[in-house]
Parts: C-alpha cells; sequence; structure tokens
C-alpha cells in the first residue's frame, strides 16, 4: 500500500468519525427535554414554605381554604376550627422539597390528558388545584395535580411489581410542559373534614352520669353513680324489683374516653340540621371535678348523630396531705399532684376549644347512651306454663280457669291401646334324607341336636 492510498483511509476514518458524532449528537438532542426545570431540580425555584400564610385546595366536589391566623392554622370553611397542623407542615415541606424525575414538552391546553381537567367532574380526571398565597395575599405559586404515574411491571417479581410511582404535576406559572415528580402527595385533600384537628372528647374516671328525656332536655330518664373508679354503677331511686344489666351499663364507663368525630358542622347549617324531638342532654361528672355538658341528637337525613359540649373544671391548687405520711412520701406526693394538675389543665384548655361548635359523629360514639330506663334493667325471664306462678293448672294448657269453657265439650272417647306381638313362624323339626344323610342340625361331633 502506497503513502496515497494510506493517506485516503486516514480521511475517510475521519469523515466517518465526524458522521458518527453528529448522529449522536442529534439522537441526545432529540432526548434532551426543553422544560425549565429539568429532572432533579426542585419543581419550584426559590419557594419558601414559611412565607405561605393562606391556602385553597379545589378537587372536582369539594374545596376546602385554610389559613394561618395568629401563628395557628385553621380550616376558613369550618368557622376557623384548628387545623391539623402536623399534614399543613407536611404539605409546604413536601412541596418545597419535591423533585422532577421528568419534564414532557406540552402546553397547558394538553393538561387534561393528565387527569388536570377543570371542566371534569370525575375526580380521576379533574385532578386537585392547589394556590397558595402570603400574608398580603399575593399568589406564591399555583399547582395542579393529576394522575398518578405507573411503573412497569416486573416479570422476575411474584407481585407482578408495577403500581403508582409518582404524579404529574402542573406549575401554572411555568408554560414549558408537565412534570412527573416521584411524590403521590396523599395528604392532598379538597375535603374539609380531612384537615381539622383531631382533638376531641376526652372524658376519665366518670362519677354520674343523667340523662334527659328525648326532646324534653329538663325532664331526667334516668341517673346512674358509683361511689369510687373501679366499682359499678347505681340507679339513683331504684326500685327493690329493679336490677341493672351490667352488659348495658358497663360500656358507660368509659363513654368518650376514645371519641373521634366526623365532621364540624359549619354554624349557620347546625339549626337545620338537628332533629329536635329526639335531642337529649347528658351531664357527666367525673371524680376529678370535671364536669361536660353534652347535647346529642340524630342528623336530618343522615344516620350520624351531631353533638355540641360545655365543660367546666374545679382544679384544686393544693394538694390535702395524708395522715402520718413521711417527708419522702410527701414530696412524691406533691410531684404527682403538679404533674397531674398540669395535665387536667391542659385537657381543659382543649376541651374549652369544642364549646360553641356542633359536631358529627356517628351512631356508634353516643349508642350507649341510647337507652331509656328499661333498657337498664334486666329483663325478667318468661315464666313457664306449668310453674306455680302461672294462672292456669296442669293439664290444661296454661290457661287460666277464666277463659275456659264452662260446659266443654267431651273428647270422643279413645279406644284403648293394645300391644299385639306377631305371630312367630317355627320351622319343621329337621328329616332324615334318601341317601341316609341326616339333614337337620348336628353338633361339632356328628351328634343330632335333642329335640325337646
Amino acid at each position: 500500500m502506497n503513502k496515497k492510498q494510506v493517506i485516503v483511509l486516514w480521511i475517510v476514518a475521519a469523515a466517518l468519525v465526524a458522521a458518527l458524532a453528529i448522529v449522536n449528537s442529534s439522537k441526545s438532542d432529540g432526548y434532551q427535554s426543553t422544560t425549565e426545570r429539568e429532572r432533579g431540580e426542585t419543581l419550584l425555584a426559590d419557594f419558601k414554605p414559611t412565607e405561605v400564610a393562606a391556602m385553597t385546595i379545589t378537587g372536582a366536589e369539594d374545596s376546602v381554604s385554610l389559613k394561618r391566623t395568629d401563628g395557628q392554622w385553621v380550616v376558613s370553611n369550618r368557622d376557623d376550627y384548628p387545623a391539623n397542623v402536623s399534614d399543613v407542615n407536611q404539605l409546604l415541606r413536601t412541596i418545597a422539597e419535591v423533585k422532577v424525575t421528568q419534564g414532557i414538552e406540552a402546553d397547558p391546553e394538553f393538561a387534561p390528558r393528565f387527569g388536570m381537567d377543570p371542566e371534569a367532574e370525575e375526580a380521576d380526571e379533574h385532578g386537585i388545584d392547589l394556590v397558595l398565597s402570603n400574608d398580603a395575599g399575593t399568589e406564591l405559586a399555583r399547582l395542579s395535580f393529576g394522575k398518578n404515574t405507573e411503573g412497569a411491571a416486573n416479570p422476575m417479581s411474584p407481585f407482578g411489581g408495577g403500581g403508582a410511582t409518582g404524579r404529574f404535576v402542573r406549575n401554572h406559572a411555568d408554560t414549558s410542559g408537565i412534570y412527573v415528580t416521584s411524590e403521590l402527595f396523599p395528604m392532598l385533600s379538597a375535603e374539609p373534614s380531612s384537615w381539622l384537628d383531631e382533638d376531641f372528647l376526652r372524658v376519665e374516671k366518670i362519677q354520674s352520669i343523667t340523662l334527659s328525656k328525648p326532646g324534653n332536655e329538663n325532664t331526667t330518664e334516668w341517673k346512674l353513680t358509683r361511689v369510687d373508679e373501679d366499682g359499678d354503677f347505681e340507679f339513683e331511686g331504684r326500685k327493690d324489683n329493679e336490677e341493672l344489666d351490667t352488659a348495658a351499663t358497663n360500656p358507660l364507663k368509659n363513654l368518650f374516653s376514645y371519641a373521634r368525630f366526623e365532621d364540624l358542622v359549619p354554624a349557620d347549617e347546625v339549626e337545620a340540621a338537628w332533629l329536635k324531638p329526639q335531642r337529649q342532654q347528658a351531664v357527666i361528672e367525673t371524680f376529678e371535678g370535671f364536669t361536660y355538658n353534652v347535647t346529642f341528637g340524630p342528623e336530618d337525613g343522615s344516620e350520624d348523630y351531631l353533638l355540641n359540649v360545655v365543660v367546666t373544671a374545679d382544679i384544686p391548687d393544693e394538694r390535702k396531705p395524708a395522715e402520718d405520711e413521711t417527708e419522702e412520701q410527701a414530696k412524691d406526693a406533691q410531684e404527682a399532684f403538679e404533674t397531674r394538675k398540669k395535665e387536667l389543665e391542659e385537657k381543659l384548655e382543649v376541651a374549652k376549644q369544642l364549646e360553641g361548635r356542633t359536631f358529627r359523629v356517628t351512631k356508634f360514639t353516643v349508642d350507649a347512651l341510647l337507652k331509656d330506663r328499661t333498657g337498664l334493667i334486666k329483663s325478667a325471664p318468661p315464666a313457664d306454663s306449668a310453674s306455680p306462678g302461672n294462672a292456669g293448672t296442669p293439664g290444661n294448657g296454661g290457661v287460666p280457669p277464666m277463659l275456659q269453657p264452662t260446659n266443654p265439650t267431651p273428647a270422643p272417647a279413645r279406644r284403648p291401646a293394645q300391644a299385639v306381638t306377631p305371630p312367630i313362624a317355627i320351622p319343621p323339626l329337621p328329616e332324615e334324607g334318601d341317601d341316609g344323610e341326616e339333614t337337620g342340625d348336628e353338633d361339632q361331633d356328628g351328634n343330632a341336636g335333642d329335640s325337646e
């Protein structure tokens, strides 16, 4: 190979390398996203959660507004009831930290294809809109959350793999495309009830319960009391023939110990929501000086109940020393007293937040109170028809003499019962056969059996 041929080969090789580089570059450019935010970057640039003072979340059917007032988050469309601060902070922190996993070039009009259609009635197609504002009412961010993204199935996995791996999100201030994030935002909900603080009634150490009649809160249906925390309830004014049914009264010992509510009814809707003819009041007193005046009753057109409460407490400021207690015992008792006193004061403060509010609860929450006086008394066992206490006499079916006919028609005479044994056939005695062999029964020695 001469020098000229070598030069030609080098020129061809260089041309091939250049062509390959151009092809690879074009391929790379084809896959490169031109959205403003790239993979690994946060969804929002320079977003500060501490500047957010209000948020509005809107879905296909519901909408909730939250705001920060005097440093406390409240639910605006639930009469400014305290919000679940933990959930609010978690949402804001997630929005600030969530990163882009993929940018999709798409104009805003294509958003409905990703489950962000403001005109859709179905929740999966409508998505959820979130608007964040500061104290001055200036909008800090407007986001739309669409469908979840699904992972590819794993043929090596016994469960098939797949499942939700992220969510489509649109930043309205960014028109360059739609983004995919690895966060599903499970705490994001447009239902106001899901943002309410869950603290509710926590009644402990019940001493007495007084229940009014339905529709008449000034008339007592029954009152139960007990002398100590471990004792059983007794009727106040119990009659000698009344015995309490402990299966009905024992659940009252833990009444409202673990209660929770479903939602808060706005004040302008409360009056029309009650079924007033069935509304009752329960006055609950505890061994620690708390008194709960609970008004409850069924909600009109619902299986749920409405409930409101007024709480007062007489918490002692000083401990009464026990007789003959040592200095060490007094010190321990005083520390325990101060600890419990602080707990009771905090409990009263939480309970005071419930006043002036009407809550929606399930029937199970108040079920133990839905019994009249007879419902707390053991039922007498049904009388036996042949027992001495029955008005009838044996043989007359338990019918009292005054209800028996004066001239009863005599029953037809019955034929006496007879025991008849069918005849038993007796077989003939065995005879000797023509061939000289005996056909009768023989014993094991060949002798014929004796006949009688």
